[in-house]
């Protein structure tokens, strides 16, 4: 299994946005513990048909609350390829996403800035329109 992480502040509210919002699969929730011996979740969802998936990291400590929102300094650090733009703009949307500006055409695709549930920035991304 291949993963990246993002910092939530709460794991239910992140499994609704990234299930609902953007039509993941939740691939696990199962019980688990910190280091330190405390409970935890491990909590991983992804695309429908994807290979990657994210770890959804509920923040622990002051630190890495406030990661969550920021993991990359304000800059674009998820990207999420879709197969029809239009259709999964317009789903995402619909369902509360918020986009940061108008779909654009790009010399790789189409594009359309949107943040998660947390403020971070992604990349929805669709091939060329022909």
């Amino acid at each position: 299994m291949q993963l990246t992480a993002i910092i939530v502040d709460d794991y239910d509210e992140a499994i609704a946005f990234f299930t609902r919002a953007l039509g993941f699969d939740l691939a696990e929730d199962s019980p688990s513990l910190t280091n330190d011996g405390r409970p935890k979740r491990w909590v991983v969802v992804r695309p429908p048909g994807g290979e990657t998936g994210i770890l959804l990291a509920q923040a622990d400590g002051e630190r890495q609350s406030r990661a969550v929102g920021d993991q990359h300094a304000g800059r674009v650090g998820f990207f999420l390829r879709v197969d029809d733009f239009a259709a999964s703009y317009e789903r995402m949307r619909d369902a509360g996403v918020e986009f940061l500006g108008e779909p654009r055409t790009e010399p790789y695709g189409r594009v359309a800035v949107f943040r998660d549930l947390a403020g971070n920035r992604w990349d929805l991304l669709g091939p060329a329109a022909s």
